[in-house]
């Protein structure tokens, strides 16, 4: 088995209410020294396995562009963890 693991953040410029109030509890706190906080998504995939770790990056992209991240607004990266 592989997994897929994908992160999936806001594309810089665009506003994170959700990091915003993160930070702003951040600094309640006494963290005074955060600056930002991004907020994003992490997914895990877990694929069967192939000989192919190209197709299978191809896949993982494809499922990326189409299903898990709104590409005007989000960017995301990706690793393949085999075992």
């Amino acid at each position: 088995m592989a997994q897929a693991r994908v992160y999936v953040t806001l594309k810089k410029g665009i506003l994170d209410p959700q990091g915003e109030a993160v930070k702003n509890a951040l600094h309640t706190l006494g963290y005074g020294n955060i600056d930002e906080v991004r907020v994003g998504k992490y997914v895990v995939l877990t694929l069967q396995d192939s000989s192919d770790s190209e197709a299978l990056k191809n896949t993982v992209e494809e499922i990326c562009k189409k299903v898990l991240t709104n590409p005007v607004i989000e960017d995301f990266s990706f690793e393949i963890v085999e075992g």
